[in-house]
């Protein structure tokens, strides 16, 4: 395969091949706002009822908007010559902001859930990322070691011995979790930042 041929099979089809560094930065940034958008698109209904609740919620106006309503509401209740259908202590303004309180709480949880499955999507592509790389590392310090020992340069760096053999997940793991058994606080410091 000429060099040409194989940096545009790095690139979309069609897409003008790269010519520096941004570029290749541009297309990865473009390529992960596709799956963002993709993934946007593909959201249910309730997915995208729960986001737009939640951040209607979060915002100002919101805050806003309960202000006026609650001032409206206790002043109506409260003033002297109008009929009060809600007297201090104000129960039923109580019962209402409840029941909001319990809907937008479930709102928000779905939207959380939604932003934590995109979230793990995220972190997996992440993980499959590190994992193709470190093979690749693996690969080219095996053949750069092979092509070392042709030229007859010296090889015997106990290091290089080491990093190029593979990388295994499950051993990492295991390591980690024992550090975090005979460390449990320094894992909950870690978890916590």
């Amino acid at each position: 395969m000429s060099q040409r041929s194989a940096e545009n099979a790095l690139h979309k089809p069609g897409a003008k091949p790269a010519t520096c560094p941004e570029d290749i930065t541009r297309e990865n940034v473009q390529a992960m706002r596709r799956m963002e958008e993709t993934a946007l698109a593909n959201r249910s209904r309730a997915d995208r009822m729960a986001a737009f609740i939640a951040t209607f919620c979060g915002s100002m106006p919101f805050v806003w908007l309960h202000v006026l309503a609650f001032a409206c509401w206790i002043g109506l209740n409260s003033w002297p010559g109008l009929a009060h259908w809600d007297p201090y202590p104000f129960t039923f303004l109580t019962l209402v902001v409840s029941l909001e309180a319990i809907f937008l709480s479930s709102f928000i949880l779905i939207s959380q859930n939604y932003e934590l499955r995109i979230s793990d999507r995220r972190n997996q592509l992440d993980l499959q990322i590190n994992l193709l790389t470190e093979q690749e590392n693996t690969k080219m310090i095996q053949m750069l070691e092979r092509i070392a020992k042709k030229v007859g340069a010296d090889t015997a760096d106990p290091e290089v011995r080491i990093l190029e053999q593979a990388t295994d997940p499950e051993k990492l793991i295991a390591q980690i979790e024992q550090a975090q058994r005979e460390n449990p606080l320094d894992a909950k410091a870690a978890a916590k930042a």
